[in-house]
């Protein structure tokens, strides 16, 4: 996904001064893993069920019972944070393999066999990049409706540009080379050429720029559901707590502060984790 966010120009600041370093790729690993963690042990991590209420305890500040407060329904919003991590985790996972897939599978057959099928692709993805991508995305959904299975077709529907412009440019490097010249010589077909012996070398570029497009997703996830338009209450989804939050930020401000720094938190790990990755690939932005 092409844009330029605070984030983006914050990691490339982070980057400059210290890109490169393997400490960088080590923490950006065990922050993703905690996350991972935390998201495939919710049941047994979270203190309370996230959707139990309780009356009696209806908007808590943070303590020794409820570490994280309560909400207005007296849910424990730490157990919500926690089993909201695999409702986002999930979506910036899914949300970015699935545009890789479409947009890979695009960009090779454009760059490989080039002409009319170039022509034409390479139309499509002006088209998509001449709309701003947010607004695409909720008019998508908001054409399907809303839910998590119309979030994934329309970041998929609007993902791939990315991922097609960075195999579409390394097919027509690699097309090329010596390697596949002495393929083609030995009458391998046009697939196996392909799918064997470009796109495993192809994707390097795209693996690395997907670790960075999770924290746009998740961000994008958790900005669809605050709108309403992605995961619906009373699911625990970081957005959702945000949006649920909002009218009890100046006297319960624990309900939008922590799920909103647990979203600073994981896209804090994928960007040291991509920038980590593409020095020791040797891939920059």
């Amino acid at each position: 996904m092409n844009m330029t966010t605070p984030i983006t120009v914050a990691r490339r600041r982070f980057r400059l001064r210290f890109g490169g370093h393997p400490r960088v790729l080590y923490a950006g690993m065990c922050i993703t893993v905690f996350w991972f963690v935390l998201a495939l042990g919710a049941d047994v991590i979270a203190p309370f069920d996230p959707n139990a209420q309780d009356i009696s305890n209806v908007l808590d500040p943070p303590g020794i019972k409820h570490w994280f407060g309560t909400d207005n329904f007296g849910r424990d919003v730490l157990s919500r944070v926690i089993h909201g991590t695999r409702v986002d985790l999930q979506m910036g996972l899914i949300g970015v393999f699935l545009p890789f897939l479409l947009g890979t599978i695009v960009g090779a057959f454009s760059g490989y066999f080039g002409r009319f099928i170039d022509i034409i692709l390479m139309r499509i993805l002006d088209v998509m990049l001449s709309f701003p991508w947010l607004v695409l995305l909720i008019a998508i959904i908001t054409v399907l409706k809303p839910g998590l299975g119309s979030f994934y077709i329309a970041i998929t529907l609007v993902g791939w540009v990315s991922y097609a412009r960075l195999v579409r440019a390394q097919t027509l490097v690699l097309k090329n080379s010596d390697f596949v010249q002495a393929a083609v010589s030995l009458g391998y077909g046009h697939l196996r050429i392909l799918f064997r012996h470009i796109l495993p070398n192809a994707l390097i570029p795209s693996i690395v720029f997907s670790m960075s497009d999770v924290v746009l997703v998740v961000l994008a996830g958790s900005s669809i559901s605050y709108l309403g338009l992605g995961v619906q209450p009373p699911t625990a989804e970081w957005g959702v707590m945000i949006a649920e939050g909002q009218n009890f930020i100046v006297t319960a401000w624990w309900i939008t502060a922590f799920p909103g720094l647990s979203i600073v938190f994981m896209a804090f790990g994928f960007s040291l984790l991509a920038d980590g990755l593409g020095e020791k690939l040797g891939v920059r932005e």
